[in-house]
């Protein structure tokens, strides 16, 4: 697996098609998720971001901006031959300057419970209690910028 990737906001429909590729990977065909859950109508206006390296598409994050100052990190998400890169952190940090770059001061997220630590390293606290999202047990997150 390839030790250099960029991430950036997809750069035309080829980026977002890899961009989806990701997300259907992991989350509807690795965790079951039905992707009538996985897609929906706030992909339209989402900030996306997707890591290419040098064969493709290998992971994804996505921010929904707030009005309240407060964006939501969601649809995380790396191709399981691409773990243990810290993509998922270099990720994240995307996110967080897409959140940056908007005047965004807290960044949320719902966490699958067995990603608290991962998130925790990156400075979220865990907040209120367990929830079941899409069967899946979450945690929701947060983190000043």
């Amino acid at each position: 697996m390839p030790e250099t990737y960029t991430i950036r906001v997809p750069e035309g429909p080829d980026d977002l098609k890899a961009y989806f590729a990701v997300r259907h990977e992991v989350f509807v065909l690795e965790q079951k998720v039905p992707a009538d859950l996985e897609y929906d109508e706030l992909d339209a206006t989402a900030v996306h971001v997707v890591a290419i390296g040098p064969d493709g598409a290998l992971g994804a994050g996505r921010l929904l901006p707030g009005a309240d100052g407060t964006g939501v990190l969601g649809r995380l998400a790396v191709l399981s031959a691409a773990r243990g890169l810290g993509l998922g952190a270099a990720l994240v940090r995307a996110v967080e300057e897409q959140a940056r770059l908007r005047g965004l001061h807290t960044v949320e997220l719902h966490a699958q419970v067995h990603a608290l630590g991962f998130y925790e390293r990156l400075g979220y606290a865990p907040y209120g209690e367990e929830y079941e999202e899409a069967g899946i047990a979450h945690r929701s997150m947060r983190r000043a910028l």
